[in-house]
């Protein structure tokens, strides 16, 4: 079901533009440090390891089956829905979220078993706080969908429907999400809680790392409260938002106990616009062993790194080194272009507790191993001779109040052409690669390229940071920086999505689509815009 700008503000009434934003001062951002966002009285307000760490639950299947080609495919059921969160230590915190939580449930299945989600949309028909109507798309962020089931912005689900999204999990293990991508509100909606870890493991992921419940997720996000406790929201002049909580996994600032071994954490950046530059308190390295689209080459041992809105990064954290009783700080250097505050330079913190015994460390050899060879991949062994094709984009804005946009394309041009306008036209299995600019002074922006995974070939010039030396799917683009990637064009035919994961620039208009081995008037079996939803019946739904 497609739905333009104009359509959602008429149907939501003039509330989605009077209270976003409304009658909050915009400063220029740098690099800017202020002691809060937030309205809360100061014993309202959460305090730095106060909380204990959460972990989301794992959703299990309502269902198997196996398909004609004898595939098992696991039938999930989620429910979009208004609910109250704990996350204030003395009020509640309206959401929507996936189960009524956030983040979301966690679904977590092995490669080459399939998925069908069955996706309700029982939100309110407006948006309680911003006033727009609540149609949802859902995007699952690192899988190789489909195009109708990819989470096409203007392919949305309205309140009282349902949509079935199918997906291949064919790809290497990977660390995926979910979460909300509807045109032109995608930042309110996850920003309110539509958010979700979605995990894949293989048979060398799992000989390789740890798991169980040494494989651990943090969600990062962030966050400003009005003084009710309820979310607010100030996105700048649609620049971007800067809350001055920090949560990981919906808590602030949380405390995890841990022994002394190898822990694996799966970091994802869900804020709608803060980036982070995680590190450790000791000074002690850490060691990224995969990236968005999976495992690396090989094992990259830094002090900190730069992370944008979207990526995924696994770490390893080897906690042996440390005694019961010690507390380590996960802590955030932070950016240039954020917007900081008085604790936005912590993230969490680890307390060691007593070891398991020998002989259960005994069970688990990767207790205290850091491997060092990890995978090889088609993407990461692709070099530039490959490249049938090479394409220049330019990200920029031109001011407060113009939309933000790829190549002086937005997405209502993409509307406006009835979503025929694409900005790249690759053949099915064609090698290209991309040169990413950023021409807007003051900004970086995460540019997230939909259906493939690509290599970072460079950075000004230069070789891409060692973390970010394995398949990606969102490059972080610097104020300044011209990136270089490159990527084969498949499994799919059809129509997919590129634009900022900065929300706001995405809603405003930073995105683009291209087209996959179609000719522009080509018949498109997968055209997402004809995707229909299916309503829900009261019975069985």
């Amino acid at each position: 079901m497609s739905v333009t700008r104009r359509d959602l503000f008429k149907l939501g009434g003039v509330g989605g533009l009077g209270l976003v934003g409304a009658g909050l001062v915009t400063v220029p951002i740098s690099t800017v440090s202020a002691k809060s966002a937030s309205q809360l009285g100061s014993a309202d307000m959460p305090k730095p390891y106060a909380a204990a760490f959460y972990r989301p639950p794992v959703l299990k299947p309502q269902s198997t089956s196996v398909d004609p080609d004898g595939a098992k495919v696991n039938h999930y059921r989620i429910t979009m829905r208004q609910a109250d969160a704990q996350i204030l230590p003395r009020k509640k915190t309206g959401i929507l979220g996936y189960e009524g939580i956030f983040p979301g449930p966690s679904i977590e299945l092995e490669q080459g078993t399939r998925a069908v989600v069955h996706m309700r949309n029982q939100l309110p028909q407006f948006h309680p706080k911003f006033g727009h109507l609540m149609a949802t798309s859902t995007h699952l962020h690192g899988s190789a969908s489909l195009p109708q089931y990819d989470g096409y912005a203007s392919d949305v689900t309205p309140r009282g429907f349902c949509k079935d999204y199918h997906y291949p999990n064919f790809q290497p293990a990977r660390t995926l999400w979910y979460h909300d991508h509807g045109v032109h509100f995608t930042a309110q909606n996850v920003y309110s809680g539509l958010a979700g870890l979605y995990i894949m493991h293989d048979k060398l992921e799992r000989a390789l790392l740890p798991q169980g419940a040494y494989d651990v997720p943090l969600v990062l996000s962030d966050a400003m409260f009005a003084a009710d406790g309820s979310l607010g929201y100030d996105d700048r002049d649609h620049s971007g938002l800067w809350g001055d909580v920090v949560l990981v996994n919906g808590r602030p600032w949380p405390v995890m106990k841990v022994q002394p071994r190898v822990y694996r954490f799966r970091m994802l950046n869900a804020s709608v616009s803060r980036s982070y530059r995680p590190s450790l308190s000791t000074g002690d390295p850490l060691y990224i062993v995969a990236t968005d689209g999976g495992l690396m080459p090989s094992t990259q041992a830094v002090s900190n790194w730069r992370h944008g809105m979207a990526e995924r990064y696994e770490v390893l954290i080897d906690f042996s080194k440390y005694k019961p009783g010690q507390r380590i700080e996960l802590r955030n250097l932070s950016n240039p272009n954020n917007r900081d505050y008085d604790h936005t330079n912590k993230i969490m913190a680890f307390d060691v507790v007593a070891p398991p015994s020998e002989s259960a460390m005994k069970l688990d050899p990767k207790w205290n191993v850091i491997p060092t060879k990890l995978a090889d991949s088609h993407v990461m062994a692709l070099t530039e001779k490959d490249a049938e094709k090479k394409r220049y984009f330019r990200v920029e804005h031109e001011g407060t109040g113009e939309p933000w946009t790829i190549s002086d394309v937005t997405w209502e041009d993409v509307i406006a052409s009835n979503f025929k306008l694409v900005s790249a036209d690759p053949r099915l299995d064609a090698v290209e690669v991309w040169e990413i600019e950023n021409k807007s002074g003051g900004w970086f922006h995460p540019v997230h390229i939909h259906l493939i995974d690509f290599q970072i070939l460079s950075r000004n010039g230069k070789a891409p940071f060692g973390y970010e030396k394995g398949p990606k799917d969102v490059v972080y683009v610097g104020e300044g920086e011209k990136v270089k990637v490159i990527m084969k064009f498949g499994p799919h035919k059809g129509r997919y999505m590129v634009h900022c994961h900065n929300l706001p620039h995405e809603d405003h208009s930073m995105m683009i689509q291209f087209r996959v081995g179609l000719a522009a008037d080509d018949p498109d079996p997968n055209d997402p815009i004809h995707a229909a939803p299916c309503e829900l019946d009261t019975e069985t739904d």
